[in-house]
């Protein structure tokens, strides 16, 4: 499902216009970003969980060559189901 399917779906569901859901779309994603930028941890209880998490540098190595490298320190997202959603997954 892409962002115009999301929109039209919670458009329809919402019964409110398509302007509106893409403008709360987007402000829902900016606002998630803002808060995990900030260190923050967003939960939406029954449904997701999404944290930053610090990766440490780590040895890797290329598959191709076998050579080894070295991988820097980067900050990514954790993102954890709510039972809902693996509710909603599992059937």
């Amino acid at each position: 499902m892409n962002r115009n399917e999301i929109v039209d779906a919670v458009a329809a569901r919402a019964d409110v216009p398509r302007t509106h859901a893409d403008a709360v779309l987007a402000a829902f994603a900016d606002v998630v970003g803002d808060a995990l930028a900030a260190g923050e941890k967003v939960q939406i209880p029954g449904f997701l969980t999404a944290e930053a998490v610090e990766r440490a540098a780590r040895t890797g190595r290329n598959p191709r060559t076998g050579e080894t490298l070295q991988i820097a320190a980067s900050t990514g997202v954790k993102l954890s189901p709510g039972s809902r959603l693996k509710e909603a997954v599992a059937g």
